[in-house]
């Protein structure tokens, strides 16, 4: 068949092609934008909840603990210890023969400053939560803390030194982001 010519100059077959050529394009560029749209608000459901990105780093104010003290913030979930250690509590840490440890780790390795002990709260034997932040609390024959369920005892440094515990507890990590505010996570 042959072409047609147009008043305007061309061929009537030519100018429905590129017409045709136009208009699917254009259709399939809005079917794309109009089925991203539609998809936008699933692939963004898969991102992590904004409390959930909250819990993932913990500030901390030190300022109010007093040497001797513990206290216990809430990471990711876990509990995490801080403790504001005394003098004779550092040395006794520092004193330990690593090499004598289950899970061999010098003091040093564990703090960032020497004063301040931060560990995550959770035995790691079966997980559960050790006594030993309450100035009452049984925190077994090496002062630091105690897992009543199976017997396990940390020193002062939270290394495992008693019981069945395979390892220390966990040092999360932090930083100090002034003389007495530490970010955890």
């Amino acid at each position: 068949m042959a072409d047609i010519a147009h008043p305007a100059g061309g061929s009537v077959h030519g100018t429905e092609t590129s017409r045709r050529d136009f208009l699917t394009l254009t259709a399939a560029a809005l079917g794309g934008i109009g089925a991203a749209s539609a998809i936008w608000p699933f692939l963004d459901s898969m991102n992590p909840a904004k409390d959930t990105l909250a819990l993932s780093s913990t500030e901390v104010d030190l300022a109010p603990v007093q040497k001797g003290q513990r206290l216990t913030v809430v990471w990711r979930g876990k509990p995490v210890f801080i403790d504001h250690r005394p003098d004779e509590e550092i040395k006794k840490a520092q004193e330990v023969d690593v090499s004598s440890l289950r899970d061999p780790q010098p003091d040093s390795e564990r703090v960032k400053k020497p004063e301040w002990l931060v560990v995550v709260g959770v035995c790691t034997h079966l997980g559960c939560i050790p006594l030993g932040q309450k100035a009452t609390d049984d925190r077994g024959q090496f002062g630091g803390w105690f897992c009543p369920c199976h017997g396990s005892m940390y020193d002062t440094s939270g290394r495992i030194r008693q019981g069945p515990a395979p390892q220390n507890l966990a040092v999360p990590p932090y930083e100090f982001t002034s003389d007495t505010t530490i970010k955890i996570g």
